[in-house]
């Protein structure tokens, strides 16, 4: 599937849906935004890992680097001398997100990366009309419809304009959570920013699932954080839960996903089991039946 050892990489698709489904014209792609405006409650590592894990079915899936760090596109392999286009320009109107786009070591995927000049496109966006509808108008581009099956943006670690653009351009929205407390103290201010973006940009934007990240079963605090999440927010929240793990942490220092660094270890396994959830809950109702009662 990724080139070199198809064998010894097969355990990646165990468990997923397979095969890459016929589209049409008619077919839009899905956007999910990958949000939390916490940093390091592993958005990150889930928008890398589930992107890899969507493409290892072969569905055709975009990544967009939407924070100054650059944390996706350096885990993904880019490096800076090659980012000659990033989702920067994308903004400013300078290129579009096909100009921007990059392949990856991984077939299927492409990464839009970041660059350091996204620092500046809060303050410089904020005098412009539509400002939080820059990204929308790239990622919805009739050229972009139908080429990809999945598009996913990792979001900056905060409630930004860039986050902004994000939610506002998403269908969806995935909300890495950290088992641990005050991981709980931001989730109520970004629903509140999600529904404030529903009412006022994006009103057919939902929350796609909330995932549990960064579990230690040897905590009972993971236990108890993650119950009450549960409690409150039902099924909303992933069945699937991504542990602690240190493949998982190792795995962007050498430029790759942890499904390709280690795809046998317990984080990655983790990971495509979330791909699996995530096809199963956006797979389309069938049809009602026209048989006559």
């Amino acid at each position: 599937m990724f080139g070199r050892g198809r064998k010894k990489n097969q355990a990646v698709i165990d468990g997923l849906p397979e095969g890459r489904p016929a589209r049409s014209s008619a077919d839009a792609t899905t956007i999910l935004a990958v949000a939390n405006q916490k940093g390091g409650v592993g958005k990150t590592t889930t928008a890398i890992n589930l992107a890899t894990a969507l493409a290892a079915v072969k569905r055709n899936v975009l990544l967009i680097d939407l924070d100054p760090q650059g944390n996706a596109s350096t885990g993904m392999g880019i490096d800076r001398a090659a980012r000659r286009r990033s989702i920067y320009d994308v903004l400013c109107g300078s290129a579009t997100l096909a100009d921007a786009a990059v392949t990856t070591e991984i077939p299927g995927l492409d990464l839009v990366p970041s660059t350091v000049d996204l620092s500046g496109a809060d303050l410089e966006l904020v005098g412009e009309d539509r400002r939080s509808y820059r990204l929308q108008q790239a990622v919805r581009d009739d050229r972009m419809t139908g080429h990809y099956d999945y598009v996913l943006i990792d979001c900056p670690p905060s409630l930004s304009l860039l986050t902004v653009n994000a939610l506002v351009a998403a269908h969806r929205v995935i909300v890495p959570l950290q088992c641990e407390f005050f991981a709980l103290e931001g989730l109520s201010l970004l629903l509140h920013t999600i529904e404030q973006v529903r009412k006022g940009f994006n009103p057919g934007l939902e929350i796609d699932g909330i995932v549990l990240t960064m579990y230690d079963r040897r905590n009972r605090l993971s236990d108890q954080v993650a119950d009450d999440v549960r409690e409150h927010l039902g099924d909303t929240v992933y069945t699937t839960v991504i542990p602690r793990n240190v493949r998982v942490s190792e795995a962007p220092s050498h430029g790759k996903p942890a499904l390709l660094y280690d795809h046998r270890c317990v984080g990655s396994q983790a990971y495509m089991k979330l791909a699996a959830e995530l096809l199963n809950r956006n797979r389309p109702s069938p049809a009602p039946s026209t048989r006559a009662a």
